[in-house]
């Protein structure tokens, strides 16, 4: 598990990117910053948005902090077969075969033979757009 999380400042951290926040993978959607006070340094109040469940999470940080951020990797796979929650993909250089949750997003969206990208961080795989639809 320790090449799949590195070590980001939190002064690196921008809206979009992935961080870890209560050992979730989020992407980064807001970013508020206080000034300093009498006695302390600047806190960075971070929001992001799960990547698997969705969830809303918020993390309160010192700006000279550390944060961790998953490894994210990004592959293409083909849908193979469409489940009422479930797609069956191939990978497009493995061939290997795997099952993702099909989220809002994609519901009915998605059949047999689509191209999709999908990411994945810390052994887990989610959707994240669709390429094509053939």
């Amino acid at each position: 598990m320790g090449d799949e999380i590195t070590l980001v400042s939190m002064k690196d951290v921008r809206v979009g990117r992935y961080i870890l926040i209560d050992g979730v993978p989020c992407r980064v959607v807001d970013i508020e910053i206080s000034a300093p006070g009498k006695h302390g340094s600047a806190k960075m109040r971070v929001t992001g948005i799960g990547m698997f469940e969705g969830q809303k999470k918020t993390l309160l940080m010192p700006s000279h902090a550390d944060v961790e951020a998953p490894v994210i990797t990004k592959k293409k796979a083909q849908v193979v077969s469409v489940g009422d929650t479930t797609a069956q993909l191939m990978d497009s250089e493995t061939y290997e075969v795997y099952e993702v949750p099909i989220t809002d997003e994609f519901q009915g969206k998605l059949k047999a033979g689509t191209l999709v990208e999908v990411i994945e961080a810390m052994g887990r795989k989610a959707l994240s757009r669709a390429l094509s639809n053939e």
